[in-house]
């Protein structure tokens, strides 16, 4: 039998396994970095996947080598046939995660755990209620953090997604830290990134030097460590002395991570995207539905991927709006 093609490597070697896959794009916060303040005009349902087209789309990628696939929305627990989902994408032979606000997650418990779910990840950028109301417009932070308490109770493996802006909540970077003491958790602190309508920056980056600082500063320099860097990892990750969790620094734009990026990303309208900073899609759903096959448009997509963020490679290329501003907000991305 004649190997099958290697479409998922790009003309850098890079060998693309995991797919983030976004289910929906809708979402019952209002983060304000993930959509403009003038909101988003929601695509018609017949424009987004079906649970079975996800599904056919999913066993495509695994064929030709995914073994990891995450969901992301929007919030992907709003969506109604979320379970159906969850059950027909792990009876692929495949790691399946989850992205959630946490919001909702106390109503599917024995849902994840049906299904093999063991890792969530939660997007929490504070740890104050008032805060948590200024950028997501919505009080539910008392729901939030006692929904990743009951995950830690249950037994998942949590990951706090952080997202750090400057003169919001850069002075919480040691209180996030302090809950690794005696929580099994993995803080993970990501640079704020462009996107359309998000009023990026350089000037509101929390950079990784920054976070290190301020960790040190307050913990004490001997007492932290680097921890052993994965493959294809994008966080940098340290440990407390004497701390029960761990924390994490993705630094896509101070220091990115691009040489050994292995994520491609399904957005709730069947578009592939090769890079989270990228402005270019290509449109996998309509020539899916005319029965057309996928494959030399998944290789396309993956061999026009740039080296590193989408083609932008200085400061002042990310700076400048026009680099930027096709690229969909994250709401729409899916992350």
């Amino acid at each position: 039998m004649a190997d099958k093609p290697d479409i998922l490597t790009d003309t850098l070697g890079r060998k693309h396994n995991y797919l983030r896959i976004s289910i929906t794009e809708k979402c019952n916060l209002r983060c304000t970095y993930c959509m403009p303040a003038e909101g988003l005009p929601l695509l018609p349902k017949k424009h987004l996947m079906t649970c079975d087209e996800i599904y056919s789309i999913a066993q495509i990628f695994v064929k030709y080598g995914v073994n990891k696939i995450r969901l992301t929305g929007g919030e992907p627990l709003v969506r109604k046939d979320f379970t159906k989902i969850l059950e027909r994408l792990t009876s692929l032979p495949v790691d399946v995660s989850l992205t959630t606000n946490g919001v909702l997650v106390d109503r599917y418990i024995e849902t994840f755990k049906t299904y093999g779910i063991s890792t969530l990840n939660v997007s929490l950028d504070t740890l104050q209620a008032d805060k948590f109301v200024t950028i997501t417009k919505r009080d539910q932070f008392k729901q939030t953090y006692q929904n990743i308490q009951l995950l830690i109770r249950e037994g998942f493996d949590v990951k706090l997604n952080v997202v750090l802006m400057k003169d919001f909540n850069e002075d919480e970077i040691t209180d996030f830290v302090a809950l690794t003491r005696d929580l099994p958790i993995s803080i993970r602190f990501i640079e704020f990134m462009p996107f359309n309508g998000n009023k990026w920056d350089k000037s509101r980056l929390v950079t990784q030097k920054e976070i290190l600082e301020r960790v040190a500063e307050h913990f004490g320099e001997n007492g932290l460590f680097p921890l052993k860097i994965e493959a294809n990892a994008t966080a940098k990750n340290y440990k407390i002395a004497g701390h029960k969790g761990t924390f994490g620094i993705i630094s896509s734009v101070s220091n990115p991570f691009c040489d050994s990026c292995n994520r491609i990303r399904l957005t709730a309208n069947g578009k592939i995207k090769n890079c989270l900073f990228s402005n270019d899609e290509l449109d996998l759903l309509t020539p899916f539905r005319d029965q057309q096959p996928l494959e030399e448009l998944i290789a396309k997509a993956i061999f026009n991927k740039k080296a590193v963020r989408g083609g932008m490679t200085t400061f002042d290329q990310l700076n400048d709006p026009k680099n930027h501003n096709q690229n969909r907000s994250m709401l729409a991305i899916g992350g």
